[in-house]
């Protein structure tokens, strides 16, 4: 800054951010807020489905130990059984459409709490696949909205 310029005759104008070096010992963290799954969101769902593409198929699962699961692994977030119980319905709804049986994926009352059964054949990996690409498109236009503030809570 010019010696004759003092910092409060300066006006800050749109555009006008500088930025210098990060200061010696400055952390380069990048901490995530806890997240908490809720039914219906595509980012939480992309995670859900990526286990459960994983789970042995032909074989009742405890939904309870699919959440315990995703709780183990996506430390940041919270998954409640009912939430993963919500996306195996809607994955069960989409096998139904896709291939008019029920016996692809199977969302039963079990002995030990609710349990889910994939089918064990050749088809279910190549459509799981395409559920979660179809999930994760959504994923990126929830994004595409953020980044332009089109999305909820930027109404002005």
């Amino acid at each position: 800054m010019p010696s004759n310029v003092t910092a409060s005759s300066l006006a800050a104008a749109p555009g006008s951010l500088v930025l210098r070096s990060a200061p010696a010992g400055l952390s380069d963290a990048q901490p995530r807020p806890p997240t908490i799954a809720l039914a219906a969101d595509p980012f939480a769902t992309v995670r859900i489905l990526q286990l459960v593409a994983r789970v042995e198929r032909g074989r009742p699962t405890r939904i309870a130990d699919i959440a315990a699961s995703l709780n183990a692994r996506h430390l940041d977030w919270a998954f409640a059984p009912g939430v993963v119980a919500d996306a195996l319905l809607q994955l069960q709804a989409n096998w139904m459409a896709d291939y008019r049986n029920g016996s692809g994926i199977v969302v039963e009352e079990g002995p030990y709490g609710p349990s889910v059964t994939i089918e064990d054949s050749s088809r279910v990996d190549p459509w799981l696949i395409r559920q979660v690409a179809r999930q994760l498109a959504a994923c990126e236009e929830l994004l595409t909205a953020f980044s332009r503030r089109d999305g909820e809570g930027f109404d002005d």
